[in-house]
């Protein structure tokens, strides 16, 4: 699955899964562009990534719920490349809580990070992956299907996502461009951090989860960066509008 030559958006991308999936791309010879807000680790990655092939990644400091930061990942993406083959939609926040115990301010921040930036940044994007012929990679998870009474605004926010896949995947299918997402079931990344819980009870949580799933092992991130690469590449050709499970058994139960 070489992406000689191709430029690929990546959300998200200083930490997690985004930050798995710049590395497995890089390795592959893609051109990068790296978002995300922690302007230290994304240089970090971005080292990381062109040590692996020697090609520099550009890298954007941006937060994803400013419109003016959305319209700058795109231009300055076009501007340095000169066009874009793949995007991926991968920055996202947690909110804890239901609908007994949560807020509006909780609701809004969720729902515009995970899922107002995608619908944006995907607008501005389709100009240019039409041209190409390029394809969409959305991360959602398996919240958007199972349902918990734990995050209830990230997990509308996931469904909302799923279902956006499918309308634009229709939608861009006559111009040439796929749209897939993967739906991960439990990765431990940073994340989970965001939620409030100490290193101790990271620990216990990340034990009791494993422990229930059924192939008693967590989804590592480079696996998750694996699907997203096979993705969007040429091998994918044929495949739109598709939800790509990867929770180690979690959804059978």
């Amino acid at each position: 699955m070489e992406f000689n030559e191709k430029v690929v958006i990546i959300t998200g991308a200083s930490s997690g899964i985004g930050a798995a999936t710049a590395i497995h791309l890089s390795k592959q010879s893609a051109k990068l562009a790296l978002v995300g807000r922690n302007e230290n680790n994304l240089k970090r990655i971005a080292l990381y990534c062109e040590k692996s092939k020697g090609e520099k990644p550009l890298t954007i400091t941006a937060d994803i719920t400013e419109d003016e930061s959305v319209e700058r990942i795109v231009k300055e993406t076009v501007e340095y490349f000169g066009k874009l083959d793949v995007l991926i939609n991968n920055a996202g926040v947690i909110g804890m809580g239901g609908v007994k115990n949560s807020s509006m301010e909780t609701y809004d921040t969720v729902m515009t990070t995970n899922m107002r930036s995608v619908y944006h940044l995907t607008m501005l994007a389709v100009p240019h992956l039409i041209q190409s012929k390029g394809c969409i990679v959305n991360v959602s998870c398996i919240a958007s299907t199972k349902p918990s009474t734990m995050a209830l605004a990230y997990n509308i926010s996931k469904a909302a996502l799923d279902h956006f896949t499918k309308c634009v995947a229709l939608e861009l299918a006559p111009d040439g461009v796929r749209v897939n997402s993967i739906n991960p079931g439990f990765v431990k990344t940073n994340l989970l951090k965001g939620i409030g819980l100490s290193e101790d009870q990271l620990e216990l949580f990340v034990k009791n989860v494993v422990g229930n799933m059924p192939l008693k092992k967590p989804v590592e991130g480079n696996e998750v960066a694996a699907l997203i690469a096979f993705l969007a590449s040429d091998k994918a050709a044929s495949i739109t509008g598709s939800n790509y499970v990867i929770d180690g058994g979690v959804s059978l139960r």
